[in-house]
């Protein structure tokens, strides 16, 4: 591989062979045990807010990097630093982005960073666009909101990001939260939210710089805290809600990395390696 570490996060114990045959680094997230320790990554050493797991999801991982490894591990410029997960992994082919095997899976997993990305300085998912998604899933998640609007329902160009936010994570929330940025942040992230029909999902990136990586780190994290007093962690109720600091996270990654590096976009393939390894 081509100066190239990939994080590969999962919560079953038993990935860490596959895992490893790609070349990734384990990273073992959630309750269950994780043995023979020094062969995975978590969140549960050093400075740490693993007991967040639940409401921040992957960021728990991100925050130990953060904070126990970036500064002491890893060069400071052109070392790529990626991360995926045990269902969702890059590839940079698009013909088949839904494997019905792991067979079909392993040839299409991102082994080195291609040369056509040497020009940019961080990879995001290719865009989910949420005014494609079918009508009815809207009406299912949000009779309410569209009684209200209607319009959202013909008018493709109202389906944005604060749509989908208000739809699935709490009517307003996303407002609330961007009340919380920095100046430097809130009005153009607000911009953001309501005129982009896209996002890049899965809270997948790959960053050429750790510096970069710190800068976002260190705007993400103190924003989410302050979110925290916003809206606690016993009053979320249903999942949409519960992780609802996973969902800010998501929104807000593709708006500062697009506002403040040079980024290109990459596949993501989805197969749920459980299926297999049991």
């Amino acid at each position: 591989m081509n100066n190239f570490k990939m994080f590969c996060i999962t919560l079953e114990p038993n990935h860490q062979n596959f895992i490893k045959e790609l070349g990734y680094i384990p990273v073992g997230l959630g309750e269950k045990n994780f043995h023979n320790i020094d062969q995975w990554f978590t969140d549960k050493s050093g400075i740490n807010i693993s007991q967040k797991n639940k409401n921040y999801g992957e960021y728990t991982f991100h925050y130990w990097l953060w904070k126990n490894y970036l500064d002491s591990n890893l060069d400071s410029e052109n070392t790529w630093i990626g991360f995926c997960q045990y269902r969702k992994f890059w590839s940079i082919r698009n013909d088949n982005l839904l494997p019905n095997s792991m067979e079909e899976l392993k040839p299409l997993i991102l082994k080195e960073i291609p040369k056509s990305y040497d020009d940019c300085e961080v990879i995001l998912g290719d865009p989910y666009f949420i005014n494609q998604l079918k009508i009815m899933k809207f009406l299912k998640h949000g009779f309410k909101l569209i009684a209200k609007k209607p319009s959202y329902l013909f008018d493709k160009n109202k389906r944005n990001i604060k749509f989908h936010f208000d739809l699935m994570h709490g009517y307003k929330n996303l407002d609330k939260a961007t009340e919380l940025l920095e100046k430097n942040d809130r009005s153009d992230f607000n911009e953001f939210v309501n005129s982009k029909t896209y996002f890049n999902p899965q809270n997948m990136f790959i960053c050429k710089s750790k510096e970069i990586l710190k800068n976002y780190y260190s705007t993400l994290f103190p924003w989410l805290e302050r979110c925290e007093k916003l809206f606690n962690f016993e009053n979320l109720k249903t999942f949409g809600q519960i992780r609802i600091y996973t969902f800010l996270a998501e929104r807000f990654m593709s708006y500062w990395f697009q506002k403040n590096t040079k980024s290109k976009t990459m596949p993501i393939v989805f197969y749920d390696i459980r299926k297999d390894l049991k």
